[in-house]
């Protein structure tokens, strides 16, 4: 028999109990059937179909690499580029691809003038990735990193706002913001903090990670000088496919991280944005011409398309979420609108063996994998041992996987 994961494939055994059925859904994926997958947050899944697409992409490229690439590529990735831009309310003009969000904040940091005294905002919530690439920004030019104390739990959009935007200086060059946060699972009130910041002068790189397939977009409304997001994730495109939108005003001044053939070709039919950032060197861009492909297979499995796919998740993770406070005797950290296709709830504190850093996991993480096959992140919130269960609904769960989490909890937390 096969063994994956440490679990024989069609056999519960190693956990001694019956596992939940997953979502009707789920048949459209190839997740392990013996690990309920409460986690599709942290790098998203692949349904089938479009894993079937990257592959025939694939072969096309192999099967003569010199025609995929010279022939046929720019006309393939225009084309996909065109289909996310609509999905997400862009002038295609404004947007490249890159292989993730952290890529894109990156690329956006490397390209700002900044100087000594300059002020880099963000918040307490921020990706760690990001952070990091902020600190690296400041201290290569030594402006300095400012982070607003965004309250959690809260009880209001006007908590973000006012911790946020009370810290604004006429020395603030940047504001980095998460549409929606990876540690606490909050949907931000992006629009009102782009709105206000400009109003002071102060540009905004929005991280939306989790947004696209999560919440929904129009780039071109919203305003923000940048906006880079996955697609891995909540689109469900395959691994390595993300993008970054520079307001057009904008986009001769951000240039990518890789430079290449793009930096001295006469920019006659395409814009110099576009000759540097789609082409840095030789790569696998399979992921990156998937996502039209990912964008409709995800739509034709409900009968609303998108809208009802988010409104599914969003119901599923409230639904999860009353469920593990009431397990678990924890209140609701933020309002229903705050919250998309993730939800966080307050754990007991550790008495040893948490998270500690972004390549470490709790105990109790391991404890829920390794005792009751559930796959599902423990965070340190706001430190340990102060720590947080995200959950993730995709149209693959079920309302049975959550019950089962909350049981696991209780055994794992409150009677020990």
């Amino acid at each position: 028999m096969q063994i994956c994961g440490g679990f024989r494939i069609g056999d519960n055994s190693l956990v001694g109990r019956d596992l939940p059925v997953p979502g009707v859904l789920a048949s459209r994926w190839d997740l392990d059937p013996n690990i309920v997958f409460l986690n599709h947050g942290s790098f998203g899944a692949a349904p089938r179909a479009v894993r079937e697409e990257q592959n025939r992409i694939r072969e096309s490229l192999e099967s003569e690499p010199v025609r995929f690439f010279e022939r046929r590529y720019q006309v393939l990735l225009d084309r996909a580029r065109e289909r996310l831009a609509e999905f997400v309310g862009a002038s295609p003009g404004n947007l490249v691809f890159v292989a993730n969000a952290t890529t894109g904040v990156n690329t956006v940091l490397r390209s700002l003038d900044l100087r000594s005294g300059d002020e880099l905002l963000t918040t307490n919530h921020e990706y760690n990735a990001c952070r990091n690439a902020l600190a690296e920004a400041a201290r290569a030019s030594g402006a300095s990193v400012v982070v607003a104390e965004v309250p959690y739990p809260l009880s209001s959009d006007d908590e973000v706002l006012d911790a946020v935007l009370d810290l604004v200086t006429p020395r603030t060059r940047l504001l980095l913001v998460d549409h929606v946060t990876s540690q606490t699972g909050l949907v931000l009130p992006v629009a009102s903090l782009v709105r206000e910041a400009q109003l002071s002068g102060v540009d905004v790189l929005v991280d939306g990670a989790h947004a696209p397939g999560m919440v929904e977009l129009n780039l071109e409304k919203l305003g923000a000088a940048y906006y880079t997001a996955n697609c891995h994730k909540w689109l469900c495109a395959p691994k390595g496919v993300g993008f970054l939108y520079v307001r057009e005003d904008l986009r001769s001044s951000v240039r990518p991280l890789v430079i290449s053939h793009g930096a001295n070709v006469a920019a006659v039919r395409r814009s110099r944005f576009h000759l540097e950032h789609d082409w840095t060197g030789t790569h696998d861009p399979s992921a990156w011409l998937s996502v039209p492909a990912a964008i409709a297979e995800v739509e034709s499995m409900a009968a609303g398309g998108w809208s009802e796919v988010r409104l599914r998740n969003h119901e599923m993770a409230l639904a999860a979420r009353e469920l593990l406070c009431e397990a678990l005797g924890a209140d609701n950290a933020c309002p229903d609108g705050m919250v998309g296709s993730m939800a966080t709830v307050a754990l007991p504190d550790s008495d040893g063996g948490e998270k500690t850093d972004a390549f470490s996991r709790d105990a109790l993480q391991d404890a829920l994998y390794r005792e009751w096959a559930i796959e599902v992140p423990v965070i340190p919130w706001p430190s340990p041992p102060g720590r947080l269960v995200r959950i993730s609904a995709q149209l693959y769960n079920s309302r049975g996987q959550y019950e089962y989490l909350a049981e696991a909890l209780r055994a794992e937390t409150i009677s020990k």
